[in-house]
C-alpha cells in the first residue's frame, strides 16, 4: 500500500484559498450539484456544492457556498467552542468533527459525515455520504473516456482539480483542456496520474463568471485546501486531500485512502494517517 508521509507542515502556499466576490450557485437544489457521474458500472452520483464546513459553537454543518471555498489556515482554531466554520476533519468523524488528536485510536470506528442534517443540503438526516474507494478509483480510471474527463485549473484564483460529468459537452463560452493531453501521464490504471515537468494548475483558468458556466454544465471543482494536523495548517493552494470511505474495518492499519492532487499529480489511491484533518465532499 502506498503510504504518504508528511513531516512537517510549513508555510508553502499559505494562501488564501476561500473564493473572494463571485456569483452565488445558480444551480443546486438542496446543496445537489448537477452533474452525474459514473463511479461503477450501475451507480451514478452527484457531488455536492460544495466542501462540507462545520461550526462548533452552534453544531451546524452545511456546504460552503461555492465550489472554490476553502476555509484555509482558520482550521487551526478548531476546538469545541469555536464560533467559526472549519472543513478539515479527521477520518470518519461524523460524531466528533472538533476532533484534532494525533491518535489513531481516536478515530475509531468510523462515522459517516453524511448522517448529519447539513442545513443547506436538504437539513435532513442520511442525505449524503461519502465516495468509498473503489468508486473513487472507477471515477478516475474505469469509467467511459475517464482519462479526459478531468484537468487541473484554477476557479476564481484558487488551485484544484476539475471533474466532467459522464455526458459532458463545453460550452460554447468557455474552454476546456484534459490534464492528460498536457503531459499527465497514466502511472498504472487505478487512478494515478503525474506529471513533474511543469505546474499543472496553469492547464485551465477561469473567473468567477466563468466558472459559472462551466458548473450549469455539469462541472464540479474540488479545491487544493490544504492538510491539518493538530493545530497545524499547511499546503494551503498546493496539495489537497479528500477522505472516501473504506468497506472495511481498520484493524492494525490506521492509513486511509484518499484522492489527493497537487500540482503535479492526481491519485485517487494514495493512504494517509487517520488523524490528518483534509477536506470531505459529499455525494448523493
Amino acid at each position: 500500500m502506498k503510504k504518504l508521509f508528511i513531516i512537517a507542515l510549513t508555510a508553502v502556499g499559505l494562501l488564501a484559498c476561500t473564493g473572494q466576490n463571485g456569483p452565488s450557485n445558480p444551480v443546486a437544489k438542496n446543496g445537489t450539484l448537477p452533474g452525474k457521474f459514473s463511479v461503477s458500472e450501475t451507480t451514478q452520483i452527484q457531488f455536492a456544492q460544495g466542501n462540507l464546513q462545520y461550526q462548533a459553537s452552534t453544531k451546524t454543518w452545511q456546504f460552503a457556498e461555492h465550489q472554490y471555498d476553502a476555509i484555509g489556515e482558520a482550521n487551526k482554531n478548531i476546538s469545541d467552542t469555536y464560533d467559526g466554520w472549519i472543513d478539515l476533519f479527521g477520518y470518519g468523524t461524523g460524531n466528533n468533527p472538533t476532533l484534532s488528536s494525533k491518535e489513531e485510536k481516536d478515530y475509531e470506528p468510523y462515522v459517516e459525515w453524511g448522517v448529519n442534517a447539513i442545513s443547506n443540503g436538504g437539513n435532513k438526516a442520511n442525505m449524503w455520504r461519502t465516495l468509498t474507494r473503489s468508486e473513487s478509483e472507477y471515477l478516475f480510471a474505469s469509467r467511459a473516456n475517464a482519462a479526459t474527463l478531468f484537468g487541473f485549473g484554477s476557479v476564481n484564483r484558487v488551485n484544484g482539480l476539475i471533474i466532467l460529468p459522464d455526458n459532458w459537452v463545453t460550452p460554447k463560452d468557455v474552454t476546456f483542456t484534459p490534464s492528460t493531453e498536457l503531459g499527465l501521464a497514466d502511472m498504472g490504471g487505478y487512478g494515478l496520474y503525474r506529471n513533474e515537468k511543469e505546474d499543472n494548475f496553469s492547464h485551465n483558468t477561469y473567473t468567477a463568471e466563468q466558472w459559472s458556466v462551466m458548473e450549469k454544465a455539469g462541472a464540479v471543482f474540488l479545491p487544493a485546501a490544504g492538510i491539518r494536523l493538530g493545530t497545524g495548517v499547511g499546503t494551503i493552494g498546493v496539495w489537497g486531500y479528500y477522505w472516501v470511505q473504506l468497506s472495511y474495518d481498520l484493524g492494525d492499519d490506521p492509513w486511509i485512502t484518499n484522492i489527493t492532487l497537487s500540482n503535479y499529480e492526481l491519485d485517487a489511491y494514495r493512504s494517509q494517517g487517520n488523524y490528518y484533518g483534509v477536506s470531505v465532499r459529499l455525494v448523493r
